[in-house]
């Protein structure tokens, strides 16, 4: 799969900071919205990904990866795919998804849902 087909899927959770509207986090959960997918925020809606209320098409790694990492181990849902956001990457996380046989792209969300569905989020959104 690539972030093309990623943006196909409905359900998507962002673990960032989708709060404060200059961070990345908050502009590509905006860019969700506006396709009109639905959206959970680790920290906004709900602490874990455990309390996500529906089923993980798409997990958006935007944080920094230590505590990214902590939220991979920590969950006992699936996902079929996880995008790593620019900064969001490390060894670890990528050994994680392999061992577990998930499905991941580093990428920008962002950029995607602009490219290819040409969604632009403005700062004041």
């Amino acid at each position: 799969m690539n972030i093309k087909e990623s943006l196909e899927f409905n359900n998507f959770v962002i673990i960032g900071n989708t709060i404060n509207k200059e961070k990345y986090a908050y502009k590509i959960k905006s860019s969700i919205l506006r396709a009109n997918k639905n959206c959970f925020s680790i920290k906004e809606d709900g602490n874990s990904l455990n309390e996500v209320p529906f089923d993980i098409d798409v997990l958006d790694l935007c944080i920094n990866p230590k505590y990214g990492l902590e939220y991979l181990k920590d969950s006992k849902k699936t996902y079929k795919y996880v995008v790593i956001q620019p900064g969001a990457e490390s060894d670890e996380i990528i050994n994680y998804l392999k061992e577990h046989n998930i499905d991941y792209v580093l990428g920008c969300l962002l950029l995607a849902f602009k490219v290819y569905k040409g969604i632009e989020v403005e700062n004041n959104d």
